[in-house]
């Protein structure tokens, strides 16, 4: 003789408060989901309508296209496909002597002048250094000495003396520093499909400071 073995299915509400009749268990269930669908459905709205006052947002301003732009590639959910680079190890070298071809033919030694000595040398003050400094817009690509446009902007009260007198000793010797003058070429394709060396655009990146000292 088998005796029969009672199986007892517990429910969530259950181990919570265990005196809740067994015949209310399943109403209690459904109520359950229907209101944790109910929370789910108003979390989801309220993602909706921040989205939508988000995407609102950049259209406010006609006059900043930027934010215009970012509205646009949200709506389009654009993303832009960065072209392959050339994994040869002799490109660089080959660019290089593509674009030194200009300088190689001249082979005439620079002139330095020497300004009277009644002349009025150029003088800038701190105060415009620091103004300048300030004005630097901190998306611009930095130049070979890796120094980014927020740094500069940021610690402009504190790099504004300093680049005060490098800026003033340029002017009265009429001599650039070197490290000012070094750019860094960055070869951006002109058509997608490219068959040779002259199919790229020379892109140079200057100091950001040889900027804001030529303002």
């Amino acid at each position: 003789m088998t005796l029969p073995i009672l199986s007892t299915q517990l429910f969530p509400i259950e181990q919570f408060n265990p005196s809740i009749p067994q015949w209310r268990l399943p109403r209690l269930s459904s109520r359950e989901a229907a209101m944790r669908a109910s929370k789910a459905g108003s979390m989801l709205g309220k993602a909706k309508h921040a989205h939508t006052q988000r995407i609102h947002g950049h259209f406010k301003d006609t006059g900043d296209t930027r934010r215009m732009w970012e509205g646009v590639r949200a709506i389009t959910n654009y993303r832009k496909t960065s072209p392959s680079c050339d994994s040869d190890a002799i490109f660089p070298d080959a660019l290089n002597d593509f674009y030194a071809r200009f300088e190689a033919q001249n082979n005439v030694a620079a002139e330095k002048s020497i300004p009277p000595q009644n002349d009025q040398v150029l003088c800038l003050t701190a105060a415009d250094v620091r103004r300048t400094l300030r004005g630097v817009n901190p998306r611009k690509a930095a130049g070979p000495d890796n120094i980014p446009g927020h740094v500069l902007r940021e610690c402009a009260d504190q790099l504004a003396d300093v680049l005060t007198d490098i800026f003033n000793i340029s002017l009265s010797c009429a001599v650039v520093p070197t490290c000012f003058k070094i750019p860094t070429i960055i070869p951006v394709p002109k058509k997608p499909t490219v068959s040779c060396l002259n199919d790229y655009r020379p892109i140079a990146l200057t100091s950001i400071i040889m900027k804001c000292f030529e303002r």
